[in-house]
């Protein structure tokens, strides 16, 4: 990205985000439903928002730590499900003093999941040496992240995000530090309403209306992900094994 390009409030755009995907719940679930099978034991999960996905978890009776770097979603978070997460609390996952900061938590969790986390982080070969850190032996690091550059939008400037990627760019990045274990695209039918909305519209936040007819039109989603054995997607998601 350019260093000229003005950032608005990034904040606020990512709880509006958030909060759109929240009228989503049919693609919440999808996407919960297609990392779950890589997802064992001990559960940490980076960057977790106001829950959208941490819910399906939690319902689930998942032994599961939820974290963010911001402090509102924290909050959010400890309303919803202090009674009910293994443990709630501010995370940095690129903190210059990680080891000692974090120090409880490393060698400690058998899955560490980050959804659309990573295209935040400028270092993202750091995010990964540090996500691998808190990983027992043997453990699953699951990422998923936008896909393909040329989609890089409105939304994308909005929402602060470094870079989009292609599978073999995710992998190049995981494969220095963990063995892969599955990869794929996902949601290629979202493709559309992303560059309808963020190119030609050129809007800043996905609308409430457009994620709530997205998400009456799932079964589509999972049929025309199917039909492209997903090669081809708004995301990627990528597996490590430790």
């Amino acid at each position: 990205m350019s260093e000229e390009f003005v950032f608005p409030d990034i904040d606020e755009i990512g709880i509006d985000t958030l909060d759109a995907i929240s009228f989503a719940p049919n693609f919440n679930e999808y996407m919960y439903k297609t990392i779950l099978p890589f997802c064992k034991g001990n559960i940490l999960e980076i960057g977790s928002g106001i829950g959208n996905i941490s819910h399906h978890f939690i319902n689930a009776g998942s032994q599961i730590t939820l974290t963010d770097i911001r402090s509102n979603y924290i909050d959010q978070l400890k309303e919803k499900y202090a009674n009910k997460a293994e443990g709630i609390l501010e995370m940095d996952l690129i903190h210059e003093n990680f080891d000692t900061e974090y120090a409880d938590h490393l060698n400690n969790y058998d899955t560490i999941f980050a959804m659309n986390v990573v295209e935040h982080i400028k270092d993202d070969n750091q995010a990964i040496i540090n996500a691998k850190k808190m990983l027992k032996h043997n453990g699953h690091l699951i990422i998923l992240v936008p896909a393909f550059q040329v989609l890089y939008n409105s939304f994308d400037l909005a929402l602060e995000h470094y870079r989009r990627y292609t599978r073999k760019s995710l992998n190049t990045l995981m494969s220095s530090h963990l063995n892969l274990i599955h990869t794929q695209y996902f949601n290629a039918f979202g493709m559309l309403g992303w560059y309808v909305s963020g190119r030609l519209l050129k809007k800043k936040s996905i609308p409430v209306n457009q994620m709530k007819l997205y998400d009456k039109l799932i079964l589509i989603s999972k049929i025309v992900d199917k039909c492209v054995f997903n090669k081809i997607g708004l995301s990627v998601i990528t597996v490590g094994k430790k």
